[in-house]
């Protein structure tokens, strides 16, 4: 029995300082494919470090992590699900940070009657992310209420359960159109931007990140999120579009 102990005592002494570099981040989906990029660029220049992102809408993440999930760092496209999880202690109010800003487009295939946000009341079909829980939809219901058209095209919206879903419908030409972040609409296959949503109709699209009260005791975690500011992740974020603070 004695020497069971032991050897589960060693076995742990030596996955333990595997265990510790693991950096799990929740991320909001619209950042994913930048994100990719700034993983492997930071874990090529730390062999030793694992990170494992999830990427998710916003809204679920804080869910998650409010529910448990293991998390180090999150990454929200809406103030309001930071907001959240620091009202709920998950995340220090003093780390916070604003990471990056996007803008809302509307996309769909070739369409030149589209021109102003008034005529997509002419289309039948407008993919739009959850706004319970997708800050683009959130985004772009705020310009829709706004704009004095939310009432018009109410039956017309298709929910989509993420920001990519709701490109996907557009691309596919599975809805007539859809509001996204203009770095998602950048890639595209069929559907192009008909229109930028004027900045005035909703708020300023704001990425966040932030450690959570896990991540602050993980010093790996608090590494990448210091190699977030620096000047090789600014140029990654630009690179997919997105406006640096």
């Amino acid at each position: 029995m004695r020497s069971l102990l032991i050897a589960l005592l060693m076995s742990f002494f030596i996955v333990s300082p595997a265990l510790a570099t693991e950096v799990r981040l929740s991320v909001a989906l619209g950042l994913r494919d930048a994100f990719k990029e700034l993983v492997a660029g930071y874990e090529q220049k730390n062999p030793d470090a694992t990170l494992l992102p999830n990427f998710a809408s916003s809204g679920a993440l804080a869910k998650q992590i409010a529910q448990g999930a293991p998390a180090d760092l999150y990454v929200s496209a809406n103030p309001q699900w930071m907001n959240y999880l620091v009202e709920k202690q998950f995340i220090p109010a003093n780390k916070v940070l604003i990471f990056a800003y996007n803008s809302l487009v509307f996309v769909g295939r070739q369409n030149p009657a589209i021109t102003s946000l008034e005529d997509i009341t002419r289309l039948q079909r407008i993919a739009i992310g959850s706004p319970t829980s997708v800050p683009a939809g959130q985004y772009a219901e705020q310009a829709l209420r706004a704009a004095g058209l939310h009432e018009k095209v109410r039956n017309k919206l298709i929910l989509a359960k993420d920001v990519r879903q709701a490109l996907i419908y557009a691309d596919q030409g599975e809805a007539d159109g859809a509001f996204v972040y203009k770095t998602d609409a950048l890639l595209a296959n069929e559907a192009v931007i008909l229109l930028s949503v004027p900045q005035s109709l909703y708020n300023k699209v704001t990425f966040l990140v932030a450690p959570t009260a896990t991540g602050l005791l993980s010093p790996p975690a608090l590494d990448f999120f210091d190699f977030l500011q620096t000047d090789e992740a600014r140029v990654i974020l630009k690179k997919y579009g997105f406006v640096i603070p």
